[in-house]
C-alpha cells in the first residue's frame, strides 16, 4: 500500500514540477486513547498513530523559492519565498507547510527552498490531527533533504511552534509528537513536560477487540475561541493554586486544591478535569503494562468522557449520542477524543459486536436528524517515515 501511494504522489509531483521528487515521506494522523487537554498543562497523554497519513513528495531547492501544492485543495501551485514568511500572514492551508519552513529557519536551519506536493487521507476537522500530520511530513522531508539531523521529538517541537506562532493556533505538543514518534502496535505514553516517552503495547486484535473511530462530521477549528478559553482558564487555575502547571496538583490533594479556588466555579471544573484526567492516563498505562485484560480500560474511557462533557464542557450532542448509543449497544468503553466541539469519538468493542454497534450508532444519528457519521477501525500504526 505504501509503495502504491508513494508512486501516485511522486507521479503527480512530476506532472506539477517537471522532474522526479528527491523523495516521498508519510506522517500519520492520531487518535488519543486517553489524556485530553492535559498536554498544554504539562500532563500525560496516550495517543497512537492511525494508518491514515499525509504523504509528501519533495525536492530541495537552493534559490529561495518554496512551491506548495495539495491534491486535497482546489487551486494551482502556490509560490512563496522563505525570506518573506511571517507569522499569521497566511490564512490558507499553505500556512501549515510554510509555517514549518519558517520555524526551521527561525531555529537556525538553512532551509533554502523546496518543491512540495501533498496528499492526505487523514480526515480534516475530525479531531484526528490532520494539521499535525501535514506539518510533520514536511518537517521530516526537509530534515532529510537538508541533513539537519533533528530527532522526532525535536521536529515535533518545531511543528508545534509553527502552529502556535505562524498559524496562530494554541495547540499543545501531543499531536505533533504522536505523528513523529509513534510505533506500530503501540500507544505512546508521553510526559508533555519533559517529552519522555514510553511505547506501550496495544494489540487489541490479539484479544478479540477493536477500537472504532466515529467521525461525527461536526467540524471544529482549534484556532477559534473556545479552545483558547479553556487553556487560559487552566493557566488561571495554576496561578491561583501557586503551581507552574496543573500537572503539579497531586490527585490525592485535589479536594483541598478545589476548596482553595473558592467561588471560581469555571476554573474549579477545569482543574478537576485536568487532575483527574492525568490520573486516568496513569491507570490505563498500568493496566496495559500489567498484561491483564484490556477490557478493564473501558470504564476509564467512559469516566474521561463524563469529565470532558460535564467539567471541561467541550462535548456536543453528536459526540454524546455516539457514546450513549455505543454503551447501550454493548460497547466496552467509549469517549470523545480530540479538542472537542465536534470531531470524533472512540468506541472500544468486542470484535463480534463491530457491525451491530456501527449500525446502532448510524441509526441513532439518522433518527436524531444528524449527518451520517463515518465509522472506521483505528489500528495502532507507524509514525512518520520515508517511503522512498
Amino acid at each position: 500500500m505504501s509503495e502504491a501511494v508513494a508512486e501516485t504522489v511522486a507521479a503527480r509531483f512530476s506532472e506539477l514540477y517537471g522532474a522526479e521528487p528527491h523523495g516521498v515521506w508519510a506522517a500519520p494522523g492520531r487518535v488519543n486513547l486517553i489524556g485530553e487537554h492535559t498536554d498544554y498543562n504539562d500532563g500525560f497523554v496516550m495517543p497512537f498513530a492511525l494508518p491514515h497519513t499525509a504523504v509528501a513528495a519533495v525536492s530541495r531547492r537552493e534559490d529561495g523559492v518554496l512551491r506548495l501544492h495539495s491534491a486535497d485543495v482546489e487551486g494551482g501551485v502556490a509560490e512563496l519565498r522563505p525570506d518573506d514568511l511571517s507569522p499569521e500572514s497566511d490564512k490558507n492551508w499553505t500556512a501549515y507547510p510554510a509555517g514549518v519552513v519558517w520555524a526551521l529557519r527561525e531555529a537556525g536551519h538553512a532551509v533554502t527552498g523546496a518543491d512540495i506536493h501533498l496528499s492526505s487521507t487523514v480526515p480534516s476537522g475530525a479531531g484526528l490531527s490532520s494539521s499535525a500530520a501535514l506539518e510533520v511530513v514536511v518537517a521530516l522531508a526537509l530534515n532529510d533533504l537538508f541533513s539537519l539531523g533533528l530527532r522526532g521529538w525535536q521536529l515535533a517541537r518545531l511543528c508545534q511552534r509553527a502552529e502556535n506562532v505562524y498559524v496562530g493556533a494554541p495547540v499543545g505538543i501531543m499531536d505533533q509528537t504522536a505523528s513523529a514518534c509513534c510505533e506500530a502496535g503501540h500507544a505512546l505514553f508521553l510526559d508533555t513536560r519533559d517529552l519522555s516517552q514510553k511505547q506501550i503495547p496495544f494489540d487489541l486484535a490479539a484479544e478479540g477487540m477493536r477500537l472504532l473511530v466515529v467521525d461525527t462530521q461536526v467540524k471544529h477549528s482549534h484556532s477559534e475561541g473556545e479552545y483558547g478559553k479553556r487553556r487560559a482558564g487552566c493557566e488561571k487555575g495554576a496561578a491561583l493554586l501557586g503551581v507552574n502547571a496543573l500537572r503539579d496538583v497531586p490527585y490525592d490533594d485535589l479536594d483541598a486544591a478545589l476548596s482553595r479556588l473558592g467561588d471560581e466555579e469555571e476554573v474549579r471544573r477545569l482543574v478537576r478535569h485536568i487532575v483527574t484526567e492525568n490520573e486516568r492516563v496513569e491507570r490505563v498505562v498500568s493496566l496495559l503494562e500489567s498484561g491483564d485484560d484490556t477490557r478493564a480500560i473501558g470504564p476509564i474511557l467512559v469516566e474521561g468522557h463524563a469529565s470532558l462533557r460535564d467539567d471541561f464542557r467541550i462535548s456536543c450532542p453528536e459526540l454524546d449520542l455516539v457514546v450513549d448509543t455505543a454503551l447501550a449497544s454493548g460497547a466496552v468503553g467509549a469517549r470523545m477524543t480530540g479538542g472537542g466541539f465536534g470531531g470524533s469519538a472512540i468506541v472500544l468493542v468486542e470484535e463480534p459486536d463491530v457491525d451491530a454497534i456501527t449500525k446502532a450508532v448510524t441509526e441513532a444519528f439518522a433518527a436524531a436528524g444528524f449527518t451520517t457519521p463515518r465509522v472506521f477501525e483505528a489500528v495502532p500504526s507507524a509514525g512518520a517515515r520515508r517511503l522512498r
